[in-house]
């Protein structure tokens, strides 16, 4: 009976096309060549594959604790003897108990699309749907964009990408900071110039380019206070400079920190607070500079511009809130160099988490009149919570459905659901031809429909005993689409689709506050106070509680937000197990349960 197995897997193999390891550096070159006299080639190959997963996954801003758990599942495996140590832009890799040792460092770059891939491909290689020479050349051919639709690669490059920033700017100035319209243009100006120091650092300045986060913040209080001493002195400059620099907070971060800190990862979530404290001030001190640079008098304009030309628009009754958040949202899935094709995925969750949030603040601050932070407690707790069970059942659903779409495509039994997945396959082949039309999608997906045919007509003729045919024949263009369907087959990164989510709910702002009222202390409050026993009365100057209670409404938002993220994850996995405890084979089963996230 295995000898049956092994034969119908090898049936379908594809040929065997070897990954170059004299593409890899010096340092992966020697690691490799000495494991592979001592354990072969397949354990060098995958253990270089573990260590670029990581990287790659890190690279796209993944969490270290989920990193861990894919290189945890490879290890197993495949009996790898490797340890590592994942920090926040180090990471360290040991092999052989120690025998070498390979340090990274890699920087923090939001890309969801790249941590859907990488995990992808990993849990294909688990799945042993791959090899891993395959999985090697897949890694290789994602870094080159091989496998992003066109519309994603006008995005993720430049000169596309620079048109993010204005539009993130313009719409988080206001939806998020209260700001005005004329306050989001000047903020959709200083958002491009941004744009451009970014690229100019990234690509010219060199070990320099550190300096990024300071000519940032510089240019964008340089720009705003020209507008304000040469224009009009009405601006918001708080909103102005919050819409331009969210692009650079690192508020994600700072509740990842704490989720990490309750988790027991100290080393990580310490290092990871520490960073964003610090960032986040480098950038407030840069706007600030650039604002005395051509506003004398800059402490009299912050303190006029906060209390008067501040937070008039009243968001809660105005009916474009919701659809103006969207847009706001479709901006940073911009950012985060999300599928345009599977935009529509993440947008559900975000609007969920949003409006679950807001909607409990609103409603608890009318109804409770308590100087406290429940309201704003409850509101991130839920609110987070939701959106990780929405991303969690959209996933499942997604998956499920598109289980149906791909056992058509690749030939795969789906037991007495051949109807059901009849019809999945032509609702998706239809909306495959139409994101290719408007060239959304990948041409490869439209190419797959067309091979399939003759997939299926090959396989038919290996599974018949009668016939001469022992494997598939394609060529090796049709190799490469058939790959690309046995890896994107796999199941989604649930983390790839919630993390553009809390990046919204987050409180990069708050941070940013906390230090322009170290810069700009507010003023103090003039309180008359009669002394006891006598008509006497005197002036009492105190600290604005409201302004200077920076650092507790922080902490109430980040514990609050992590704790949401813990607990929906435990309330999904409970759900999860109960329903297919009571419902048996219902569910689809995915092939690796230690891989998902």
């Amino acid at each position: 009976m295995e000898d049956v197995e092994s034969a119908k897997s090898k049936q379908y193999q594809l040929s065997s096309v070897k990954f170059d390891p004299t593409t890899l550096d010096e340092d992966q070159q020697r690691v490799y060549q000495n494991l592979k006299e001592v354990r072969g080639e397949k354990y060098a190959l995958i253990w270089i594959f573990s260590m670029r997963t990581a990287v790659e996954l890190h690279r796209a801003w993944n969490m270290t604790m989920y990193t861990s758990k894919i290189l945890k599942a490879i290890k197993i495996k495949f009996g790898i003897t490797m340890t590592w140590t994942l920090g926040v832009t180090e990471l360290s890799f040991r092999v052989e108990d120690g025998g070498y040792e390979l340090i990274r460092k890699v920087p923090y770059d939001y890309d969801s699309e790249y941590q859907n891939k990488f995990y992808k491909v990993a849990l294909a290689l688990v799945s042993e749907d791959i090899d891993v020479h395959q999985a090697l050349i897949f890694q290789t051919e994602i870094l080159e964009g091989k496998h992003t639709a066109k519309s994603g690669l006008f995005f993720r490059n430049y000169p596309g990408r620079l048109l993010v920033y204005p539009a993130e700017a313009y719409t988080c100035c206001i939806i998020f900071f209260k700001g005005g319209f004329e306050d989001a243009k000047v903020a959709a100006l200083c958002g491009f110039v941004a744009g451009l120091i970014e690229l100019t650092c990234d690509t010219q300045f060199g070990e320099h380019k550190v300096l990024k986060d300071l000519l940032v913040g510089t240019s964008t209080g340089l720009i705003s206070g020209l507008f304000w001493e040469f224009y009009s002195p009405t601006f918001c400059l708080y909103s102005i400079f919050m819409g331009v620099m969210y692009w650079f907070f690192y508020g994600t971060a700072f509740v990842i920190a704490i989720l990490e800190i309750v988790s027991g990862e100290l080393n990580t979530g310490v290092t990871r607070l520490i960073a964003v404290l610090i960032k986040t001030f480098v950038l407030s001190v840069g706007a600030s500079l650039g604002m005395k640079l051509v506003i004398p008098n800059s402490y009299d304009s912050w303190i006029t511009q906060r209390d008067n030309y501040c937070g008039l628009i009243d968001l809660e009754t105005v009916w474009w809130r919701y659809p103006f958040y969207l847009l706001c949202c479709v901006a940073v899935l911009g950012q985060y160099r999300f599928p345009v094709t599977k935009c529509y995925r993440a947008l559900i969750v975000m609007f969920v988490g949003y409006y679950i949030q807001s909607e409990i603040l609103i409603r608890l601050d009318d109804a409770n009149g308590e100087n406290d932070y429940m309201d704003t407690i409850a509101s991130n707790l839920v609110g987070c919570g939701c959106a990780v069970l929405v991303a969690s059942a959209l996933a499942e659903v997604v998956d499920s459905y598109v289980h149906y779409y791909n056992a058509r495509i690749l030939g795969r039994s789906v037991g007495k659901r051949n109807f059901l997945a009849a019809i999945v396959y032509k609702l998706t082949a239809c909306s495959i031809y139409i994101y290719t039309a408007l060239g959304l999608g990948r041409e490869t997906d439209k190419l797959m429909i067309s091979l399939h045919k003759k997939l299926k007509q090959q396989k038919k003729e290996i599974e018949d005993p009668s016939s001469a045919r022992e494997a598939l024949e394609l060529t090796p263009e049709e190799e490469e689409i058939y790959l690309e369907a046995l890896v994107f087959a796999e199941s989604t990164h649930i983390w790839s689709i919630l993390m553009p989510t809390v990046y919204q709910l987050v409180p990069g702002g708050t941070i940013a506050k906390l230090w322009f009222n170290t810069i700009f202390p507010p003023p103090l409050l003039e309180i008359p106070v009669t002394i006891p026993g006598t008509d006497i009365t005197v002036n009492r100057y105190i600290i604005d509680p409201v302004e200077t209670d920076v650092f507790g409404d922080l902490m109430a938002v980040a514990v609050s937000l992590a704790l949401g993220l813990l607990g929906g994850f435990a309330v999904w996995d409970f759900l999860h197990k109960s329903f297919k405890k009571c419902f048996g084979g219902k569910t689809v089963e995915h092939k690796k349960d230690s891989l998902r996230s």
